[in-house]
């Protein structure tokens, strides 16, 4: 992957969340590598607070795919928000393969607004650390 001098992580540039007639949610994410190479991922999910929570995660994660197209295997493990410190926080556990034994990555963000943004934020959180070591300084 081509990366911005000095980038070495992906930056999240968009975000969007509906609830659909039938009850379900749809989520998309759009995250951005070098200015202007842009991945998008999208998912659909039940509709209850867990399930608007792995929409989001799993959208983030789609988009992930696409940035390291087929270097990584992203697999997300779990998501759950948990009230700590007088907020809500959420924590993902993601799995990545890359023929190797898989390596589990945990993220969080911290929110009291949109519990849905902060599960795909905290994707993000898990996994750029991860991508600057293993995809963007080779």
């Amino acid at each position: 992957m081509t990366t911005a001098a000095g980038r070495e992580r992906l930056r999240f540039l968009d975000f969007e969340f509906e609830r659909l007639p039938n009850g379900r949610y749809r989520a998309r994410v759009v995250l951005e590598g070098s200015p202007g190479d842009r991945f998008v991922g999208t998912a659909e999910g039940l509709g209850s607070q867990a399930g608007e929570l792995r929409c989001a995660a799993e959208a983030a994660t789609d988009a992930l795919r696409g940035a390291v197209q087929e270097k990584l295997a992203f697999e997300l493990l779990g998501v759950k928000a948990v009230r700590a410190f007088d907020s809500t926080v959420v924590i993902v556990a993601i799995s990545c393969h890359n023929g190797m034994p898989a390596t589990r990555l945990v993220g969080s963000c911290l929110t009291d607004e949109a519990p849905h943004r902060c599960a795909a934020l905290a994707v993000l959180n898990a996994t750029n650390r991860f991508l600057g070591n293993i995809i963007f300084t080779r």
